[in-house]
């Protein structure tokens, strides 16, 4: 039974998530029900950096019990979304000889041209996270998508290569491996989130995912089906709590309340009377106008954006998406955020939908559940044969992240044994 469990790991600064999926076959079809989604609060990480292993291990504790009470089942193995302000991106290219008489590229051309690719000189102590194939070139023909059966001398690939800093790669999978789970890989919780919420059709016109979380704002950007650009902001929606702290004079516990509970990026909807008494959220007696509080989540909103469209520019693609924005995450609920997001950009601004799955939890639709349903996903494609054609048999994109998570894990059993 155990064998038919796909699950998606999301560790954020506020709240650990795991969603479990299961594959049930009938006959010549399959389908893949969700049918657990469980949430508890992260300690021990900041900013989608681990800073405390004790603390983290606590957390994805508590969510595992939780998800296996849910399901009646042990979970063993899980896909793991991977963030934080340490990962960057850069577009890398790589290119081989074709050396056989009948010049056919083969898989493992595809796989030594990519290889090629990945070996770009990198910071020091960095990972390689993703490798991913955007485009081929075949002697003078660009643009091919699917070079395999294909003819020539010279291949040249371009990539987009994502990393991350090696220290938290394995402090990361040290925190899930003490817990007793095996992982299946770490994949970057931006793109997961991307296979649950966009369409192929957005991704091909030219669309921008905006995951606003509670440390970080995470934005990929996807054009002609290929990742454009990855980038994480070091700002999300606790800045607007704690500017909300500071502004009413309060505690942070106060300014989450009223963030939650009458927060609004649009203060020009307050009337001019309209006043809010600190007493009311467990703080002080002390009075507010409406309009004041708004002002205050106006002005981080507006920077949110701003430095979104500042990552566009350097991609020359400020006001160019015609899919427009996709907001997911915690901070993507507050009152407001398409209105300033559309005036900020000029681009179509919307909250992302989940695609429909057969589940009986509901709870999976939320905004906050997206990265990990992305990861169940991720997990299904990759693991059934119609998910290893979709994405064109690049396993070796997959390697190296896979490979500091066996030595992790070898070196743990070692441990324990």
């Amino acid at each position: 039974m155990a064998d038919n469990i796909i699950t998606g790991l999301d560790i954020g600064s506020a709240n650990v998530r795991i969603v479990v999926g299961q594959v049930v076959k009938t006959g010549d079809t399959e389908q893949l029900n969700i049918i657990g989604v469980v949430e508890v609060p992260s300690q021990g990480i900041n900013k989608g950096a681990v800073v405390s292993i004790e603390d983290s291990v606590s957390s994805i504790s508590a969510c595992l019990e939780k998800a296996e009470r849910m399901i009646g089942l042990p979970i063993e193995n899980t896909w793991v979304g991977i963030g934080g302000t340490h990962i960057n991106s850069q577009e890398s290219n790589g290119v081989i000889a074709i050396s056989r008489t009948s010049g056919e590229i083969q898989e493992n051309d595809v796989e030594r041209v990519i290889e090629a690719a990945r070996a770009v000189a990198a910071p020091v102590n960095y990972e390689v996270l993703h490798v991913i194939p955007k485009t081929f070139s075949i002697d003078n023909q660009t643009g091919v998508k699917d070079p395999i059966g294909m003819s020539g001398i010279r291949l040249e690939v371009t990539t987009q290569v994502i990393r991350g800093l090696s220290s938290q790669v394995k402090n990361l999978t040290k925190s899930i491996y003490r817990t007793g789970l095996d992982i299946n890989d770490l994949v970057l919780s931006v793109l997961a989130a991307s296979e649950s919420v966009l369409s192929t059709r957005q991704k091909e016109l030219g669309v921008a995912l905006v995951d606003i979380g509670a440390a970080t704002t995470k934005v990929i950007v996807f054009e002609e089906g290929d990742v454009l650009h990855v980038t994480l902001l070091p700002i999300g929606s606790d800045h607007i709590t704690a500017d909300l702290a500071i502004g009413l004079q309060t505690s942070l516990d106060v300014a989450e309340r009223i963030k939650m509970e009458i927060g609004s990026a649009l203060p020009q909807n307050f009337e001019k009377g309209e006043e809010i008494n600190l007493r009311d959220f467990g703080g002080d007696d002390q009075v507010f106008s409406k309009k004041y509080i708004g002002d205050i989540v106006e002005a981080r909103v507006e920077e949110i954006f701003e430095k979104i469209d500042q990552e566009l520019q350097k991609i020359n693609r400020s006001g160019l998406l015609p899919a427009g924005l996709i907001m997911i995450g915690g901070g993507a609920k507050l009152t407001g955020m398409i209105e300033v997001g559309k005036r900020k950009t000029m681009l179509p601004v919307s909250l992302g939908v989940s695609k429909r799955f057969n589940t009986a939890v509901d709870k999976v639709n939320d905004l906050t559940f997206a990265t990990a349903l992305g990861l169940v996903m991720w997990g299904y494609n990759i693991l059934n044969e119609k998910g290893m054609a979709r994405f064109g048999g690049f396993s070796s994109k997959f390697r190296s992240v896979k490979e500091v998570a066996d030595k992790m894990s070898g070196w743990f059993k070692n441990l324990i044994s």
